[in-house]
Order: structure tokens, then sequence, then C-alpha cells
């Protein structure tokens, strides 16, 4: 038997695929050729189910969780689990379908948002030389504490804990680089740390009717600013718990990778699995509204 949250779970994914599949089908490309389809014993929406659940579950190995979990607790639910290799052999089909379900997850955006970057870490520093699944992917970067070797989430929030935008790139890659794409669909005000501190991207998004509010560096003069805004500025850590939690929790970040997209289902569904998380780190608002005396 599946438990109420499980089920929920597959029944929000699967509504979402019912509408999905046929015009993703309709969209695929060939070459001219007829190619079989054999049907797989697992529908799409079972298998994004099991994968979201994984990281919901908080589980360290998928093998385990597979073997253990699904296929003595859950066979009655998924009467056509394959075996564990061939279960892994459909993993890359998701992929898409992921990444379509992931945008139909986001939240609402409020006109309060905050933007922050995290590294995800694919190996140990001292093995990145002899890495190969993610050579001309993955870059070296550096945080605010010390080097990696990986890519960096790009992860945009509105004070519920919702998640707006999120985008992917190489570990060197500039923090301010993409934040007109993830900005693009966005409204109001967004605060950010003293990394995304920019006058020309200031004025480029007041162009798009946001408010873009960077935490000025030390070196810097401090600018007025309205109490309200200044108070918003204080509690950006709301968006550093949310990283938090994706790593911790949700399991984004591992250095067993053998493939570059198993790589991106498994953020895809840490992703997922923190938007269905019941209970998100929030920003009570109403001691910001109200009247200061």
């Amino acid at each position: 038997m599946l438990s109420l949250e499980l089920e929920a779970l597959f029944c929000h994914v699967d509504d979402f695929c019912q509408g999905f599949e046929a015009q993703w089908h309709k969209k695929l490309l060939n070459q001219g050729q007829i190619k079989r389809h054999r049907a797989k014993s697992l529908c799409l929406s079972e298998m994004m189910t099991i994968l979201i659940a994984f990281d919901q579950n908080q589980s360290r190995n998928f093998k385990f969780f597979y073997l253990n979990q699904v296929k003595q607790y859950w066979s009655n639910a998924f009467p056509g689990l394959p075996s564990y290799q061939r279960f892994i052999e459909w993993i890359p089909s998701t992929l898409i379908p992921l990444c379509a379900y992931l945008k139909h997850c986001f939240g609402t955006c409020t006109g309060i948002s905050f933007i922050d970057s995290t590294s995800l870490k694919v190996c140990h520093n001292r093995r990145i030389s002899r890495h190969k699944v993610f050579e001309g992917l993955a870059a070296r970067g550096k945080t605010s504490v010390d080097w990696f070797y990986g890519f960096k989430l790009h992860i945009v929030v509105n004070e519920f804990g919702q998640l707006l935008n999120v985008t992917l790139t190489p570990g060197n890659i500039d923090d301010r680089q993409p934040v007109t794409a993830l900005l693009s669909q966005l409204r109001g005000k967004i605060f950010a740390d003293r990394g995304y501190v920019s006058q020309k991207l200031t004025a480029q998004l007041l162009q798009f009717g946001i408010q873009f509010l960077a935490k000025p560096r030390r070196n810097m003069n401090n600018k007025l600013m309205r109490l309200h805004d200044k108070l918003l500025s204080r509690k950006r850590s709301l968006i550093e718990t949310i990283n938090d939690q994706l790593k911790n929790i949700s399991q984004i970040e591992h250095s067993r990778h053998r493939s570059p997209v198993n790589f991106c289902v498994n953020v895809l569904c840490g992703l997922i699995a923190y938007c269905h998380q019941p209970k998100k780190p929030t920003l009570q608002m109403d001691w910001l509204l109200s009247p200061i005396t």
C-alpha cells in the first residue's frame, strides 16, 4: 500500500503527465525513419514518482532504496517493477518530463523575491585531474569558503519559500551572468548578496520593472534605502536555509554520479521534492508590514 503522501505525489505527477506526454511526443523530431517504441512495464508517471520519492525519503543510496523499499513494500502499488539495472537504463528518459514538471511546481511571484547561488561539487579537489564523468561540463569555481569543482545552482524564491526559477551553470560562471534570464518573468523587488553588485545589471533590470537590491560590498559606501527594504535585505537567510535543505534533505549534491544525465535527473528530483515539502522556510511579513511606533 502507498502512504497518503506518496499517493498524493503520484496523483499530482500523473495528472501532469497525462497532459504533457501527448504534446511532448508530437514535438519530437525524427529522421523520417519508423522507430519501435516498446512499452515499458512502468509508465512515465510511475518512474517519476519513484525518483522523486527517493529524495523525499532522504535516502543516500538509490540501489538500497529501490531494492529494499520499492521492491519490498511498494510492489503491489507498482506491479510492473523491473530489475534495478533495467530501471537505471530508463532514468534518462525522464529528464525532459522532469524539467517540465519542475516548472509546473514553481510558486507565484508576489513582488518580493530572493536570489542566490550554491555550489554543487561533483568530486573532491584532489581528484579533479582524474575526474572524467563531467569533463568539458563542470569547472573549478570559488565560493566565500573554498574552491570546488562542479556546478553552480542559481535559484530564485519568494518570501513563502517557493521556488520561482532555477538554472545550472559551470562552477566558474559569474553569479551575475544568468540573472537576466532568471528574472525575465518576475516583477517587484529582488534581494541579493554582495556577489551580485553591478550598476549595469541594476539599470538593465530596472527597465523591466524590477528593483534589484544587492548588499553593498565592504569597500563601498552605503546608499540610502527605505527601512522596509533594509529589513527585508537582512532576511536573506531564508534562501540560504533553502540551499541548506536542498543539499542535506533533498540530496542534490554528492560525488557518486556516473552520468551527466543522471546528475541532472538527481538535481531535478531534489528540487521537485523540495517543492512538495509541506513545510517550507517562510518569512513572516506581519511585523514588516505593521506601522512602526
